[in-house]
């Protein structure tokens, strides 16, 4: 989350510095505020990847694709204004010359835009839905 230091009027006023957040916004919040702008720029089949408790990576994913290279810088930008607008900046931005897969790093929230060959070759979806599957380690009852 990003922070930002209280007005100059209260620092000169000889109170103590204060650190507030730029953004309130809960990580499930921003994940939907990013399938929204992704929306609105007619991104096909977006997701939200609950990952809380499965990786120190991201709270969640957010996936979705488009039709050609434009279309996954307009909605990367869309992604980027919508969370500028509540005072949030990505820490990181990959792929956007490229636009096969822009990645969108909002630390807690990580959004991927894909074309979609690069959505089926890498299956995010399928590849994190498997983590979520319990493995059973069956007690040996062999010791005799």
């Amino acid at each position: 989350m990003a922070l930002r230091a209280a007005p100059a009027s209260e620092q000169l006023s000889g109170q103590a510095l204060r650190i507030e957040p730029l953004s309130t916004l809960s990580p499930e919040s921003l994940a939907e505020m990013l399938v929204s702008a992704g929306e609105d720029k007619k991104a096909w089949d977006p997701v939200i990847v609950d990952l809380r408790g499965k990786t120190t990576v991201a709270d969640y994913f957010v996936i979705c694709d488009g039709e050609t290279d434009r279309q996954l810088r307009s909605i990367a930008d869309e992604m980027m204004e919508r969370a500028r607008r509540v005072g949030i900046r990505p820490l990181a931005v990959d792929g956007y010359e490229e636009a096969t897969w822009i990645l969108l790093d909002f630390d807690s929230v990580l959004a991927h835009v894909f074309l979609p060959g690069e959505r089926a070759y890498y299956d995010l979806e399928s590849l994190w839905a498997a983590a979520e599957k319990r493995r059973v380690i069956k007690t040996s009852t062999s010791a005799r």
